[in-house]
């Protein structure tokens, strides 16, 4: 009431899977502060997002995700016979962020001056580790994950209602298109740098690429083809690592029967939303737990 909040300070972590990534968690009294903003302005910003857009949002996800990936890719095989996806992805997407491109953003839907002065300055209250100058978005905050969607908000417009296009699915930086024409693929894509170098100040990164979904489609966790849907290479092998480490800690008891429970049923209910029955079979026949 009196506009005298001031966030608390971040406990910054680092995460390595899947890839070194700096989370930074705001203190317990602010994610309340934060849980209480979202419950009024997330139904605000969400009447304006499109279907198919599916990172932070309710009855949405990754496994919706990718339930949604395969059935357009069966629809585009049907209409087209060859068809080829557009995959992009943001380039150190949270850290490049512009909070006051964000702000302007923002203030296209709310218009109480009271919320927007408490909107900024939660995004305003971070500022990198390792960094005093540079701002971004903290990874590990509920609120960060509502400006991040949000701030996409404006390629989705454009591929969905400004240039028509049939297939396109977002989670959250990364997102895919689909087309029967290489070239026409190329020019959507030149018209998304465009936009995002200029407007939002952000780039691709070295991995966004054109390619036929006959090699199948590398998104939200799986590789996706029209018949069926396997998990990433990399995800098995580095499931396998840690079945293997289980293993040597459970016979000196570094770790308990619930401890590793509760990581593989985290995993294989992962891995049930992929034609995975024999290598779990396989695994499991495999894996036998002997406590020294």
């Amino acid at each position: 009431m009196w506009k005298r909040y001031q966030p608390g300070p971040y406990r910054n972590f680092y995460v390595y899977e899947p890839k070194k990534r700096l989370v930074s968690a705001p203190p317990f009294w602010d994610r309340i502060v934060h849980h209480a903003l979202c419950n009024v302005i997330e139904p605000l910003f969400e009447k304006k997002m499109i279907y198919d857009t599916y990172a932070c949002r309710n009855n949405k996800g990754s496994h919706r995700a990718a339930d949604r990936t395969q059935q357009c890719l069966r629809e585009a095989t049907r209409r087209w016979g060859t068809t080829y996806c557009l995959k992009c992805d943001i380039k150190q997407y949270f850290p490049n962020v512009s909070h006051d491109i964000l702000k302007r953003i923002c203030r296209r839907t709310i218009y109480c001056s009271d919320t927007l002065w408490l909107l900024d300055t939660i995004i305003d209250s971070y500022t990198d580790p390792n960094d005093s100058i540079a701002k971004r978005l903290p990874i590990g905050a509920l609120t960060s994950q509502l400006n991040a969607n949000v701030y996409m908000g404006k390629i989705d417009h454009l591929v969905k209602e400004v240039w028509k296009e049939p297939y396109y699915i977002r989670y959250m930086d990364d997102f895919i298109i689909l087309s029967n024409s290489k070239e026409h693929l190329w020019g959507i894509k030149r018209e998304i740098e465009k936009c995002l170098n200029n407007e939002m100040l952000l780039d691709f990164n070295k991995k966004t690429g054109i390619f036929p979904i006959s090699q199948g489609v590398d998104f939200v966790g799986y590789r996706i083809w029209p018949t069926h849907r396997l998990l990433r290479k990399r995800s098995i092998k580095k499931f396998k690592r840690k079945l293997r480490v289980f293993k040597k800690k459970y016979v000196t008891g570094e770790i308990t029967y619930e401890e590793i429970n509760g990581c593989v049923q985290s995993w294989i209910g992962h891995a049930k939303h992929a034609d995975s029955y024999r290598l779990r079979t396989k695994l499991f026949r495999e894996f036998k737990l002997v406590r020294r």
